[in-house]
């Protein structure tokens, strides 16, 4: 064998152990530009204001330029069933999604525990993240969680009570018993009502089946009934309406959808918003921002919502500066 041949043997030989090891190496799909990530998205239940959470998560990841073909979202809609939650969440876990997103308190849980620290989960429309122990803290929530709370104005609702029915001295309210965020809600409504000089009665349910029968009961006690940010009760709005309004009981609940179901009037949060806030945290922690230092954030500030048609069918006169707040900056439903 010739010198010539043998030199080009081994270069070719070379070549190929080189090409190998570089073909060898794990390379990071999620740093290619080519790469679709995929996104779970797990909705507790369908109601008016998870929906309207969903459509706003969609448009926020849109925004930061994850739609089409550049996304894989993968939706699950738990219809409130636990078993279907967990089921859902590791089926996530089986496909290895980029990212979760949970809307609604029970779903959060369910990705949090699945994804075990690793897996990045995304909070829409979540009451107390801290206190259902889904992050340390909402300023610096750790690991791999955060995303947006959609606190309830409780003290602005009050008002609204107040300016409502000015002669009401009893106030029921009414939460679901598995709902943290409900209960959260409902309970820190209790305090402050009771401040106000309110005869406040507390009512449970377990299920959207329980309301027929505890609405009945309710209506019967109190002169008005606070319904709040709580996925059970807003799933049975109708029903809870249909009865108080029997009694010409007035129901001043927690967001916008609520009123449209039957309340009668409320400062609401943009459920819209809060989802896409949302949206928007999850398109920039695909791109790399870290979940741990990635403060929750809070969404607070309500505009007026009422329901004309309610208020006449119930016999009430919502004051005039009410009315026009919610023609010139809220919604009016009529």
């Amino acid at each position: 064998m010739n010198k010539r041949l043998l030199t080009t043997i081994t270069v070719i030989v070379a070549f190929l152990a080189v090409a190998f090891i570089v073909t060898s190496q794990p390379t990071s799909k999620k740093n290619a530009t080519s790469y679709v990530p995929t996104v779970g998205i797990l909705q507790l239940v369908t109601h008016p204001a998870l929906d309207q959470i969903h459509k706003g998560v969609v448009d926020g990841l849109k925004s930061e330029g994850y739609s089409g073909k550049k996304i894989k979202i993968d939706y699950q809609n738990a219809q409130a069933d636990q078993s279907n939650l967990k089921t859902m969440s590791q089926k996530f876990a089986n496909e290895n999604a980029d990212l979760t997103i949970g809307i609604a308190t029970p779903a959060a849980l369910s990705l949090a525990k699945t994804a075990d620290g690793n897996t990045p989960v995304i909070l829409a429309g979540i009451t107390d993240p801290a206190g259902s122990g889904l992050v340390k803290t909402t300023k610096r929530p750790g690991r791999n969680i955060t995303g947006v709370s959609g606190d309830s104005p409780l003290q602005q609702h009050l008002n609204v009570i107040k300016q409502v029915v000015p002669k009401a001295k009893t106030l029921g309210i009414i939460y679901t018993t598995s709902d943290h965020g409900g209960e959260y809600n409902a309970k820190n409504m209790e305090k402050i009502a009771k401040n106000a000089g309110y005869n406040v009665k507390m009512y449970t349910i377990s299920t959207t089946n329980d309301m027929q029968q505890i609405a009945e009961t309710m209506a019967s006690q109190v002169d008005v009934v606070y319904a709040p940010q709580d996925n059970g009760v807003a799933s049975a709005m109708k029903t809870l309406i249909n009865v108080t309004n029997q009694d010409k009981i007035p129901v001043i609940p927690a967001v916008d959808t609520m009123v449209k179901d039957g309340g009668i009037a409320t400062m609401s949060v943009s459920q819209y918003n809060i989802g896409y806030q949302a949206g928007i945290m999850a398109g920039k922690v695909l791109k790399g921002k870290s979940t741990a230092t990635y403060s929750v954030k809070t969404i607070t500030e309500g505009d007026m919502t009422i329901n004309l048609k309610q208020a006449k069918l119930l016999g009430l006169t919502l004051p005039k500066s009410m009315v026009h707040e919610a023609e010139t900056k809220g919604e009016v439903f009529k």
